[in-house]
């Protein structure tokens, strides 16, 4: 008998939890408008609601625990090849990202620190309390220096024994989530603004949690488990939370440790887990969903070109044409930004992003140029949970 599981991940299916593919793309429109209604003028409602859309990143790295979980699980792979795969899978973008955010940097006459350049390169920004190293080059591609973190952390993970039974995941998502109140409420003893901001909210080992709560959430939902709670429940959860923020963003300021700021990425990760789980589950019992459509899984696809492309466009378009100055304005910037954007988020992914991730793959440990074919296995990032059509079977681990 084919189970579920098998249905929706085995090798002869076209997609693998397309839904998540889906959820990506709102995730990535979430700091999109985030970055928008924060540089380049608010609009009513859309920017109350996404004032505090940088969440989106605490969205993708518990996506990422989940998406490699659920794909590594119960599999042998080298630890060379698993950490070569990430490597191919977001350097390359991360770099020609990078060196387009120099050239529009320079263009526009902003000083440039070759430190924090090769800091993005390297993947270390992140650990560095600085401004030239947490903006330096490109100012999304921070994320990426937590990612590669996790990518070290996650083989560990995966043999640790407390995450192989049911009772011991259900402790660490509870460890985790009391942790991360904790982690926020010891904002109160870091005076330092700019120090507080990098330690919440960049420092690799405090985004860990996140991590940590989407592995265990893909390895639960692997091995049967499903939310209390269905897919639209879990997508209302969700907006009440940034709901809730809005009035809290009027009473305390950002700068205030107790600020709906730190609040909005620290404390949203056990939401997302539970979204994330939901829609995996709507996928696995063969349950329609709007994330799933065609058209919602081709913009997940370009999401992670998106989000290191998109303050690129802002900012060239601003030095272009200036700040708004009525509303209108404001709604036609913001309508050129997505579009220029996901034009070039297209590009990018067709050109480079995807094209790239496979020679590398192929050319580099375990891949089809090393050894004999052998039928494809699923694979899985944060950035990618692509389908099958788009990727050959030689290349597809």
């Amino acid at each position: 008998m084919v189970t579920p599981v098998e249905r929706v991940s085995g090798t002869g299916t076209r997609d693998r939890l397309a839904s998540l593919t889906g959820l990506r793309f709102w995730a990535a429109l979430a700091v999109v408008l985030y970055h928008l209604s924060r540089h380049a003028g608010t609009l009513p409602w859309i920017s109350d609601l996404t004032w505090y859309g940088r969440s989106g990143v605490t969205f993708f790295f518990v996506l990422s625990g989940f998406v490699l979980a659920w794909t590594y699980d119960g599999k042998t792979v080298p630890t060379s090849v698993f950490l070569w795969r990430r490597f191919a899978r977001i350097w390359p973008l991360l770099a020609v990202s990078t060196a387009v955010s120099v050239v529009v940097w320079r263009v526009m006459g902003t000083d440039i620190s070759l430190r924090g350049v090769a800091a993005t390169l390297g993947l270390v920004n992140a650990w560095i309390p600085g401004r030239e190293f947490l903006v330096g080059g490109n100012p999304a591609a921070w994320s990426l220096s937590d990612e590669a973190w996790f990518y070290l952390l996650f083989p560990v993970l995966l043999v640790l024994p407390f995450l192989k039974s049911a009772r011991g995941r259900g402790r660490v998502a509870v460890v985790v989530s009391v942790t991360s109140v904790a982690v926020w409420s010891a904002g109160a003893l870091i005076a330092e603004p700019a120090i507080r901001l990098w330690a919440l909210d960049y420092f690799p080992p405090t985004r860990t949690l996140q991590f940590v709560l989407g592995v265990t959430a893909g390895l639960a939902v692997k091995r049967g488990w499903r939310p209390p709670v269905g897919l639209a429940s879990a997508v209302a959860l969700v907006v009440a939370w940034h709901v809730a923020l809005v009035p809290w963003s009027r009473a305390v300021p950002d700068t205030l440790w107790y600020s709906p700021y730190s609040a909005s990425h620290l404390l949203s990760a056990p939401l997302f887990a539970l979204l994330v789980a939901a829609a995996a589950t709507a996928d696995l019992e063969g349950r329609r969903t709007y994330l799933a459509g065609p058209w919602m899984v081709r913009l997940g696809h370009w999401s992670f070109a998106w989000y290191l492309f998109h303050e690129i466009v802002i900012r060239a378009l601003l030095e272009g044409v200036g700040r708004p100055g009525t509303r209108g304005e404001t709604a036609a910037l913001w309508l050129v930004v997505l579009v220029v954007s996901l034009a070039v988020a297209a590009i990018a992914y067709h050109g480079v992003e995807h094209p790239l991730e496979r020679l590398l793959r192929r050319n580099g440990p375990g891949g089809a140029n090393r050894r004999p074919a052998s039928p494809p296995a699923e694979d899985g990032s944060p950035q990618d949970i692509r389908t099958r059509r788009d990727q050959p079977a030689k290349t597809h681990e």
